[in-house]
Parts: structure tokens; C-alpha cells; sequence
């Protein structure tokens, strides 16, 4: 580190050792989307609004796992609920998607759920 000192207008060193704050850091367990699963999902998203099916979206972060909650209307309960949990020690991470009353689908990629809900929201 470099100290000037004013009176003599002298720069001096000055012997420091780095800390990496990170390592001091309480270890956060939370569990997010990553960006790529962010871009999946608002690709579906943004789909469904041009065709005025969706209107609005939340995203909710908690300990055990990551939720984007799609709405009809924004006062509304949501009609969709993707979510990422947490890994735990009996199961890897995992992907779910419930429509608040049931479970719709599970699955280990976010692929594979969003594929399930596209078959959902498919006219019959």
C-alpha cells in the first residue's frame, strides 16, 4: 500500500497483507437461477404475454429454493410456480412446477419441467 505523506509531500510504503473478505463471509446456502435458466424461462414468459395469457411474474428467493411465479392478473394467486430447490442430503437439485393446488411436474433439468408445462398450456 502507498501512504503520502503530506508535510514533505514524500511517498512512503507502507507493508499490508490482502484478506479476501469472501473467505470471512458467512457461506450462504440459498439456491437462484442462474442466468441461463433466467433467459429459459422468460423466453416462455415473454411467449405468453405476447399472446396475452400472462401479465405479470414474482420471483422469490428463500433457503431451500428459488420460485417464478406467473400471473393471470396481478392481484391474483399465480397460475404457474417454477422452482429450483436445494440440493439436499437425499436428493440432487431439482426442478418443480405446480400450479399452486398440485404438482405438475419434477424433473432434474429445468428443460425437462418447462417442456411438461408447454404440453399443459397446449390447446387439446
Amino acid at each position: 500500500m502507498v501512504a503520502l505523506n503530506r508535510r514533505r509531500f514524500r511517498v512512503t510504503h507502507i507493508d499490508a497483507n490482502l484478506i479476501h473478505l469472501a473467505d470471512y463471509r458467512p457461506r450462504s446456502g440459498r439456491v437462484f437461477f442462474d442466468r441461463q435458466e433466467l433467459r429459459k424461462i422468460l423466453a416462455m414468459y415473454s411467449t405468453r404475454v405476447a399472446r396475452g395469457e400472462w401479465r405479470d411474474y414474482a420471483i422469490d428467493i428463500r433457503d431451500n429454493g428459488a420460485a417464478f411465479s406467473v400471473f393471470r392478473h396481478t392481484r391474483d394467486w399465480p397460475l404457474y410456480v417454477i422452482a429450483k430447490l436445494a440440493p439436499s442430503k437425499n436428493r440432487r437439485e431439482a426442478y418443480v412446477v405446480s400450479d399452486g393446488r398440485r404438482l405438475l411436474s419434477r424433473g432434474r433439468s429445468l428443460d425437462d419441467v418447462l417442456k411438461a408445462l408447454e404440453r399443459i398450456l397446449e390447446p387439446a
